[in-house]
């Protein structure tokens, strides 16, 4: 009996195959593109979800007391929202006075310059060769009268600051619908996976939920220390606005790496106008002592303890999230990578049954 040919030789590849090739890699270059240009709005979801993850310890634990859930929810955004009022209450004040007490006084600080360098021989060579104070006393004196050439800069930093709000009322609305039917729909999808696979998917919300709460938890204990410890301190030294600048410090100390040592630079530059050098010296050495204990002891403590990675994963990741995603890559690679671990020890729970269980969730979720 005859053979019948095959329709393509051994080894090649038929067109349907080079289409289907084709066809993918086509999708995911759109869907890439697709995500670049919907970037902005996908970085707000995403900022929402971990806003509403971190919220729902605090809903929770009202709606246990209250045992109304909107009442819950209402009372942690009203909070939430009051927050930034305080802060710009308490820090606008002096900074504004600080302002004006410079504009008014750089005139006398120029004179201060001057009077220096008539003492000392060197900086008098100086002067002579480049005329500097006279040039600094000249433009100290019209500064006062250029305040009002900085228009233009404040409409810019107006318009920045209503795209800010916009976006931040925009990424709260998110996550309130989030926190108020984010877990529904968590759980719908859950229960179309099986009853075993739905149990393991309820368990890993409920791990890493926890997780994220700790987090944040574990961050604002750690920005209070800092924010304590820097107000001591100032106390100690004299410098005016101690509670404020204390306020500085427990904002910025929120931001991992670069924010202790923003926080250190601002209120350095404040004691300058204090008791020059005495004070700046006592300072800068209390700051880098303290950021050194911060960053290899407190921090990579605390958020191993609160999100049970170790402490390597937690600089590691830090790291590796300020690198390519800057501020906001800092602040949520611990909760991200905390995420990914309790997926990983779940998944391989789920494939390994006779694994001992996972242990207890330290929150109920609702």
């Amino acid at each position: 009996m005859p053979a019948v040919p095959s329709s393509a030789a051994p080894g090649t590849i038929s067109a349907r195959v080079v289409l289907r090739v084709v066809l993918v890699v086509l999708l995911v270059v759109f869907a890439l593109w697709l995500i670049y240009l919907l970037r902005r709005p996908l970085t707000w979801i995403f900022i929402a979800g971990f806003l509403a993850t971190a919220l729902s310890g605090p809903v929770n634990w009202l709606h246990r007391r209250t045992g109304r859930r909107g009442v819950s929810i209402a009372l942690v955004y009203l909070a939430l929202i009051l927050v930034p009022v305080l802060l710009a209450a308490i820090l606008v004040p002096p900074i504004v006075e600080q302002l004006n007490n410079l504009i008014n006084n750089l005139p006398a600080y120029a004179q201060d310059l001057q009077d220096l360098v008539a003492r000392n021989d060197r900086l008098r060579e100086l002067e002579q060769d480049y005329n500097i104070t006279a040039e600094l006393q000249k433009q100290a004196s019209t500064l006062p009268g250029r305040v009002g050439d900085a228009a233009g800069i404040l409409s810019d930093i107006g318009l920045g600051l209503v795209n800010s709000v916009f976006a931040g009322v925009t990424i709260i609305v998110l996550s309130l619908f989030m926190i108020g039917s984010g877990r529904t729909w968590l759980d719908w999808i859950a229960d179309r996976q099986g009853p075993d696979r739905a149990d393991w998917l309820k368990r890993l919300y409920d791990r890493i939920g926890v997780a994220v709460g700790n987090y944040v938890a574990g961050a604002l204990g750690q920005a209070v220390i800092a924010g304590v410890l820097a107000y001591i301190v100032l106390l100690i030294l004299g410098v005016p606005y101690a509670g404020s600048l204390a306020v500085v410090i427990f904002l910025l100390d929120l931001v991992p790496l670069v924010g202790a040592t923003l926080g250190a630079i601002l209120v350095g530059i404040i004691t300058l106008f204090n008791d020059f050098p005495a004070t700046t010296i006592i300072w800068t050495i209390w700051s880098i002592i303290y950021q050194q204990v911060e960053n290899n002891v407190i921090q990579p403590r605390i958020q191993s303890r609160a999100v049970s990675v170790h402490p390597f994963v937690v600089l590691t990741s830090v790291l590796f999230g300020s690198t390519l995603f800057g501020v906001l890559g800092a602040l949520l690679a611990i909760p991200i990578a905390a995420a990914l671990q309790i997926s990983i020890v779940e998944y391989n729970r789920l494939r390994r049954p006779e694994d001992p269980p996972a242990p207890p969730v330290t929150a109920d979720a609702e």
